[in-house]
């Protein structure tokens, strides 16, 4: 380095440090008197990409001379020498084609079609698109391979991924493991550590090039919009891009995140396997964060006007790719008569008008009782927890009982409290099947286990107690898995189920696990127990097992209870709703019935 002298002349491209800092001059502009004003940006990690304006006459500047460079000899083994030749000369080639030059190396099982989104993505002049492929094909594969010829192309230096808190530790390990893509997990805590560090104006979300982040820790205005607002990533991926689909006229704060970091990067890949919720208006919002000129009318479209910005196949499409590992898998209705307790329970409910309800005004949002129903149809137990949670806030506003809601829904307590395990048709249905020889389980073998999907926690909670108690297994071998855990223990739970060593046989999860999780490799047997009164979260679940990979045939079980009242639908009434959904869907954007 030498001092700055009248002799230096300043140009684009020289390296200054100044302030102790190294920059690099991107313009130089000339004053009246013939003093200079150099536009840099940072170049040093504390300044790293942050622009500034440096007077001349002001500030004491050393220029970089690259010819004083000072050669080190190196001393270290000669695998490090090699591995340093071998990446100098690797940078030393981007491809510039449009050629898949290293994905399809990856550590993974390749079949065509996951170089389809690839081969699109690589010949427009931006990177946008929606891997849409159905459940169990592998979206998160052909993610990284996308991302691994942006990275060889010099268009992946700094990567963000947002996804679910559940997902963030297993889309981390394919990542690394099977494309070597260092992604750094922040979570809040590991962000505040960040800022404590740095000096106050400083963005956290500049320290790390390569970011996977929880949507629930970014999405909160507040505390990150400014920082978001103030970053650049070269890539941006969002997993389970449904969930910031807009719905309403009401922006959730989901979708708020993905409209600020849609103008954030060149490249966007969202990643569903349900993208469509039956509502055109709510995929043509995804759609029109890729590229707001694609939909014309979000509310009436077609799937040719997605063309490009969507890929979607369907286990049909490519069965012929998949060969032997393409198998069909069963589904069975398992339908259970109410008990007398449980029809006392659902006629008070049917006959029941909610004061609450009844005075709300039209359109301000989901009445208490279709609250209630839902949870009803979970379990006995659900429902209980509902009423009595309400019962507590009618008692605090009303504690002389002059609503009459407090006398109905105390009546339905003590209705539901009536109702005992073995007066529950759904667990008796369940328990008889468990124990079936036509379902034929064995829970000493070590790759048959079982994942029970449930709505409601208090269902999952009951399932788990009651079950460890008629079945006499062990807290080890009937595990929970729910939102309530941290991201850590959700992952254990699943490394738990996965492996042949560990005891668990039974896995019963909240819908938490319906998202993206591999629960596949001991497992072909799944049960709903509960039917969800969502399209997205119908088919989210089933895709736990019935995924690529799977080497058994997958067995679904749909649990459902029929009532003799005639004023309770019951599950038969969600599944209509469900098929309008699915022709809705099929409609936009071409998908096929389940």
């Amino acid at each position: 380095m030498i001092k700055d002298s009248p002799e230096i002349k300043y140009a684009p491209g020289m390296r200054l440090i100044i302030r102790d800092e190294e920059w690099m001059i991107k313009k130089i502009d000339t004053n009246e008197i013939g003093e200079q004003a150099l536009n840099c940006i940072g170049i040093s990690p504390l300044v790293k990409d942050k622009e500034a304006i440096f007077l001349t006459d002001l500030e004491e500047i050393e220029a970089v001379n690259p010819t004083k460079v000072k050669l080190v000899k190196d001393e270290s083994p000669k695998y490090t020498k090699s591995l340093l030749y071998l990446e100098s000369q690797w940078r030393q080639k981007n491809p510039t084609d449009k050629n898949i030059h290293i994905g399809h190396r990856a550590a993974m099982d390749l079949m065509p079609f996951q170089l389809e989104p690839t081969k699109i993505s690589l010949n427009r002049t931006r990177c946008r698109i929606l891997v849409a492929d159905t459940v169990g094909l592998g979206k998160t594969l052909e993610a990284g391979i996308l991302m691994s010829e942006l990275i060889i192309r010099g268009k992946g230096k700094r990567i963000l991924v947002v996804t679910s808190k559940s997902m963030m530790t297993q889309f981390q390990k394919e990542m690394w493991n099977r494309f070597t893509i260092p992604l750094v997990r922040l979570d809040s805590h590991k962000i505040q550590k960040i800022r404590a560090s740095l000096p106050s104006n400083y963005n956290p979300f500049f320290y790390y090039d390569k970011v996977i982040v929880s949507i629930d820790t970014i999405k909160r205005d507040v505390e990150y919009r400014t920082h978001l607002e103030n970053a650049y990533w070269d890539i941006i991926v969002i997993d389970e891009a449904q969930g910031v689909a807009e719905r309403g006229s009401k922006d959730s704060q989901r979708s708020r995140l993905a409209n600020i970091l849609k103008d954030r990067s060149d490249t966007m890949i969202m990643l569903s396997a349900t993208p469509h919720d039956g509502r055109a208006k709510s995929f043509a919002s995804l759609m029109n964060m890729l590229d707001p000129t694609a939909i014309a009318n979000p509310e009436e479209y077609t799937k040719d006007e997605v063309k490009g910005l969507c890929i979607r196949r369907f286990k049909k499409d490519v069965k012929d790719q998949m060969g032997g590992k393409y198998l069909e898998r069963t589904v069975n209705l398992v339908s259970c008569e109410a008990s007398p307790k449980e029809e006392a329970v659902f006629d008070i409910f049917a006959h029941m008008q909610l004061e609450m309800d009844t005075n709300k005004p039209k359109g301000t949002g989901q009445l208490f009782k279709t609250s209630l129903e839902k949870s009803l149809f979970s379990s006995p137990k659900a429902c209980l927890k509902s009423v009595e949670e309400r019962l507590k806030k009618l008692h605090h506003k009303y504690p002389n009982g002059e609503i009459k809601d407090i006398a109905l829904l105390e009546e339905l307590r003590d209705a539901l409290a009536l109702v005992a395990p073995h007066d529950f048709s759904r667990y008796t249905s369940l328990l008889e099947l468990l124990r079936s020889k036509e379902y034929n389980w064995n829970p000493q073998t070590v790759d048959d286990r079982i994942v029970i999907f449930t709505e409601r926690i208090e269902t999952m909670k009951f399932l788990a107690k009651q079950l460890r108690e008629d079945l006499h297994m062990s807290d080890k071998q009937i595990v929970e898995i729910s939102g309530g855990m941290t991201d850590m223990e959700q992952q254990r739970v699943v490394e738990e189920f996965g492996r042949t060593e560990a005891p668990v046989r039974i896995l019963v999860a909240s819908d938490v696990a319906s998202e993206g999780l591999n629960l596949h490799y001991l497992s072909h047997r799944l049960i709903h127990f509960d039917i969800p009164w969502s399209l997205m979260v119908f088919q989210q679940r089933n895709g736990r097992i019935d995924r690529y990979g799977q080497e058994k045939r997958p067995d679904i079980r749909y649990m459902m209870i029929s009532s003799k009242n005639e004023r309770i639908k019951g599950d038969m009434r969600i599944i209509r709703i469900l098929v309008e959904k699915e022709e809705q869907a099929f409609k936009n954007i071409g998908d096929s019935p389940l």
